[in-house]
């Protein structure tokens, strides 16, 4: 019995994906965005319960990725073009651009499909990553839609700019494939040794909530990925 408990959770993962797509096409992306952020608790727990009861399968390996495909491939796409949709309703495009750019957001949705594929066949991403993972790159997504609920540093004209969300969706779509190594959350032990670059991160990004709620997300996934940078070799 305890061999499908793992797969539960990741069904619940793609549960909350499918719900968050339904509430953006509600246009109620606040929604849509607090249950991406379950969907990545989930994410992570799944695999940590399977690593506890060494419930590790191979089905269960191909349903995570199917089930990341649609919260943190499908989702991010869909609220990108949303977000794009909105911000040329704003700007004095023609009628073709304003029709076309939109779609321009799906981007992410292809090459989270790319990421997700290149992970299951790379054997470098045991313990760490190569390139950013599509949970990071949703959460970053989804964080401009609370930002804009709650605009208390006057946000909204850089979020709501159609120049600013294409760069950000080719940027980040690109940091998907990227040959870019990237720490991953997984304590071995929970040992200052081997550890620090989680345990700096953490504490960071805890301060950062503390600091500037939800404005605090794509600063900390920012944090995440110049971290990996800085500090390669305790990956």
């Amino acid at each position: 019995m305890k061999r499908h408990i793992p797969n539960f959770i990741t069904c619940l993962n793609l549960l909350c994906g499918c719900i968050a797509i339904y509430y953006v096409f509600q246009q109620e992306l606040v929604n849509a965005a607090y249950l991406v952020i379950l969907a990545a608790i989930l994410d992570f727990m799944d695999g940590m319960v399977a690593r506890v009861l060494h419930a590790y399968s191979e089905i269960g390996k191909q349903l995570d990725s199917l089930a990341d495909m649609v919260s943190f491939g499908v989702v991010p796409g869909v609220m990108m073009f949303h977000l794009l949709s909105r911000s040329v309703e704003l700007s004095d495009f023609g009628p073709t651009t304003a029709i076309v750019l939109p779609f321009m957001g799906f981007l992410m949705t292809i090459f989270s499909a790319l990421r997700l594929a290149k992970f299951n066949i790379d054997t470098r991403q045991t313990t760490s990553f190569i390139g950013v993972p599509t949970p990071a790159n949703t959460l970053f997504v989804i964080s401009m839609p609370l930002i804009l609920a709650n605009d208390t540093f006057g946000l909204a004209p850089y979020i709501l700019n159609p120049f600013v969300l294409l760069v950000i969706t080719v940027v980040f779509s690109y940091l998907l494939v990227a040959e870019l190594p990237l720490f991953a959350l997984k304590f071995k032990s929970f040992k200052w040794q081997g550890n620090q670059i989680r345990f700096i991160f953490l504490g960071l990004s805890v301060a950062l909530l503390a600091l500037l709620n939800v404005t605090a997300i794509p600063v900390i996934i920012v944090l995440y990925i110049l971290l990996s940078f800085l500090k390669p070799s305790t990956l």
